[in-house]
């Protein structure tokens, strides 16, 4: 008998199928996008946050060891942490409009902290509740930019939910994005570069396990 599937054609995706109509229901948008002049707003930046570490206590919510101040990084982050968070309002601007896809003007409000991670340190999963949007932005990559080995990885966990992976993990869903249902995306950090994402998406940070710093800021934007 010849093997299973064997010359047999390949049967027909869904859309294929007479009468079938398939509609990829509820997005979640992840916005990434490279700061300009990251360089020279990171060297800044970098020196900031690293003195601020040494003066104020670490606040504990999310994260497994390593340093994260208060959400009154505003206050004291200079004028290239402003810039930042200015393209982070302005990111989450564009991306937000009524329920007629009109464009609208947000005055948004923000808090936002920093964040200090050496070997071994990340965050457990976690969402930010009232808020609106949230983003990270990589100051120091802690050399885990150019070597994935070195985790420290930002990691979305599927808001769809994780039953069709505990149930059959060998399967999946032949729709596009339909390959990755029940299982977990990850963003890999690149100093410079800015993630905006909803605030009610569940994500954490892989542990950091290079012999470097890795700096980032974390922020959260509220309709005002």
């Amino acid at each position: 008998m010849p093997q299973k599937g064997a010359g047999q054609p390949a049967k027909p995706s869904p859309s294929s199928q007479p009468n079938v109509q398939v509609r990829n229901l509820f997005p979640t948008p992840i916005a990434i996008m490279p700061v300009p002049d990251a360089a020279r707003i990171n060297e800044a930046l970098a020196a900031a946050i690293l003195d601020r570490e040494k003066v104020a206590d670490s606040v504990k919510h999310s994260n497994w060891g390593g340093w994260q101040s208060a959400t009154d990084f505003p206050d004291w982050c200079g004028a290239a942490g402003n810039e930042v968070l200015a393209i982070a309002r302005q990111v989450a601007t564009s991306l937000t409009c009524d329920r007629a896809g009109q464009p609208v003007k947000t005055d948004w409000r923000m808090n936002a902290w920093a964040n200090v991670n050496r070997a071994g340190q990340g965050n457990e999963f976690h969402t930010h509740p009232g808020a609106y949007w949230s983003a990270t932005y990589y100051v120091r990559d802690g050399g885990a930019g150019a070597d994935p080995a070195l985790g420290g990885e930002f990691e979305i966990a599927d808001p769809r939910g994780v039953g069709p992976a505990m149930l059959a993990p060998m399967l999946a869903i032949r729709t596009p994005g339909g390959q990755s249902i029940g299982a977990s995306e990850i963003v890999r950090p690149v100093a410079g570069t800015l993630v905006l994402f909803p605030s009610w998406l569940s994500h954490g940070v892989r542990p950091y396990e290079g012999d470097e710093v890795r700096i980032s800021i974390a922020l959260n934007l509220t309709p005002a």
